[in-house]
């Protein structure tokens, strides 16, 4: 990355797209104090990350990250068990959550049992059981099916309707980041810059499955795809860079 700033609003959904290895999920690394920035600053409320991730942010993985050998409820309830939540508050939060995530009779099964799209879910649930304020997310649903990641944008979207965390995702698929987000940072390719900030007009709430039948989002694909566009074409004397990723 070279230069690359943006900020992002409370209670505001920022999806960041553009070509592999341009460093979008670096960013989110450096919020969630994964990773030391070489220069430059991250702020989160107005204080540098220098180290660990502030409490009051959560971190979901692109792997599912469950752990096989808990159930669905004590992958759930992990959060609340680092924090140190007693046992009655905790069992209610996660039976909350459980059935927030349409996982109600699951509780005692294990990962092995579980849809890959249902095991996303324990691990989406696990980071928001613990009430973060802000939620960083590297392309959660990118394994996923096309049906079922389409099921949970809805969710998704649900939950932050209702709780309206601060969320920045990273994703390599335009069309997940237009149905999900209020604002998108587009990146150019390697060294990684801040190429356009895009503000979605797309009312909410938003039908995910009639949203992309609607002229406003084909409007919204196409001004944002030819701008992301130029940066998978042929660089001078060079090679192609393929379609997006991180």
């Amino acid at each position: 990355m070279d230069r690359a700033s943006f900020e992002v609003l409370e209670g505001e959904f920022v999806a960041i797209v553009g070509p592999s290895g341009c460093g979008k999920s670096t960013i989110l690394n450096m919020i969630g104090g994964l990773v030391t920035s070489s220069a430059g600053a991250v702020l989160v409320d107005g204080a540098p990350v220098t180290g660990a991730a502030p409490r009051h942010v959560g971190y979901v993985f692109q792997k599912d990250t469950v752990f096989p050998w808990r159930t669905v409820a004590r992958n759930v309830a992990l959060g609340l068990e680092y924090r140190g939540v007693a046992g009655p508050e905790r069992a209610r939060r996660v039976r909350e959550a459980v059935a927030l995530a349409g996982l109600a009779g699951f509780e005692e099964a294990f990962p092995a049992t579980l849809s890959g799209g249902m095991r996303q879910r324990v691990a989406l649930m696990r980071t928001l059981v613990v009430d973060p304020e802000i939620l960083l997310m590297d392309e959660p649903f990118g394994a996923l099916d096309t049906h079922t990641k389409l099921v949970l944008h809805a969710e998704l979207l649900a939950l932050w309707e209702a709780r309206r965390q601060t969320v920045v995702f990273v994703t390599h698929d335009l069309s997940e980041a237009i149905t999900l987000a209020d604002r998108i940072v587009v990146m150019t390719r390697r060294p990684g810059r801040v190429k356009m900030v895009h503000e979605v007009k797309l009312t909410r709430p938003r039908d995910v499955i009639a949203l992309r039948e609607s002229d406003e989002y084909a409007r919204e694909y196409g001004r944002l795809w030819h701008v992301l566009g130029e940066e998978f074409a042929y660089p001078q004397g060079g090679h192609p860079q393929g379609g997006p990723g991180k």
